[in-house]
């Protein structure tokens, strides 16, 4: 069974929770073994047990997800090296993964890098913004799940999986 996937951002509250929340909704109607791969979230400088800041629960509501119950936890190098891939709002975030890890995770890629080249491939903080903000942020991350789905069926298809 391959690692969990790994959504990364900085403090585990706003970002990647809604990563990991849209991905694991987005999976759950994949064919396995897509279906079955766990998505969670952690943060380069997080600590530990946080609640999700209000604002990105609410985002997520309004898309049917429920990630109230999420808890900040810092990116570990058991996580790193347990994840079957990492996926980073931003490179910077990327950046200190591949600066902090030995060894270096070879995984680590950006939650938009897979799509067309024109597009932004970062996703901004949404952190003490307005609501408008973080549905901003949501429909970044939303608008990428088709080619971040069809990324993940070629890379659990080869060798690559764990």
């Amino acid at each position: 069974m391959p690692g969990p996937i790994l959504t990364v951002c900085t403090a585990n509250i706003c970002r990647s929770p809604m990563a990991a929340g849209l991905l694991q909704h987005a999976l759950a109607a994949q064919p396995e073994p897509l279906r079955s791969l766990t998505v969670i979230s952690a943060g380069v400088a997080a600590r530990s047990g946080e609640r999700v800041s209000e604002n990105s629960v609410i985002a997520l509501k309004k898309a049917g997800i429920d990630i109230s119950q999420s808890r900040s936890r810092p990116l570990t190098q058991e996580l790193a090296n347990q994840a079957s891939l990492i996926l980073c709002m931003t490179e910077s975030h990327r950046a200190m993964i591949q600066l902090n890890f030995d060894p270096t995770p070879r995984n680590v890629y950006l939650f938009r890098e897979f799509l067309p080249r024109s597009a932004d491939k970062e996703i901004g903080d949404p952190y003490g913004g307005p609501l408008k903000v973080y549905e901003a942020a949501r429909d970044e991350m939303v608008e990428a799940i088709p080619s971040l789905v069809d990324f993940l069926k070629k890379y659990f298809a080869g060798s690559n999986a764990r």
